[in-house]
């Protein structure tokens, strides 16, 4: 059996200080899941839901998400190895977003680029010009061994 969610409230009070978890989900029918590594806080990718994903991540205790890109369900370290194994769910004021606090297993890794984190890039700007500059350059897994030449 699958988890269902209630519609959210009309009642702003009982949306934001209610017991009832009752997730907004957009016009597209997501919701933002921000991860971070359970141990130490650091922030390994932001996401997104479906109810589907939502619903399995809170029944299996494994992160599910969904890919906008590849429009399907997408169990988060099935090929690599790397499964997010969930510590704690929150949710924000509203309900429309998330954060999930993970423990990594596998090689410690949540970038499909073989890195700890999502975010090992650093925007830098001089003299009107962007660029972006690697500021992790450990890599846990060997990317192409473990999903093929891209």
């Amino acid at each position: 059996m699958t988890l269902e969610f209630a519609p959210p409230p009309a009642d702003k009070a009982e949306l934001e200080t209610g017991s009832a978890f009752t997730p907004r989900f957009d016009s597209n029918g997501l919701i933002t899941a921000v991860v971070t590594d359970a141990k130490d806080g650091v922030l390994l990718m932001v996401a997104h839901m479906n109810a589907e994903a939502l619903a399995l991540t809170i029944e299996t205790g494994i992160a599910h998400y969904y890919s906008r890109s590849r429009k399907s369900l997408w169990k988060k370290g099935e090929t690599s190895g790397n499964l997010q194994n969930v510590v704690e769910l929150r949710t924000d004021c509203d309900q429309d977003a998330l954060w999930l606090k993970v423990l990594v297993s596998g090689h410690d890794a949540t970038c499909h680029t073989g890195r700890r984190s999502c975010f090992y890039r650093r925007i830098d700007a001089k003299d009107g010009v962007t660029t972006l500059n690697i500021v992790d350059t450990e890599i846990h897994f060997p990317p192409d061994s473990v999903y093929g030449k891209n």
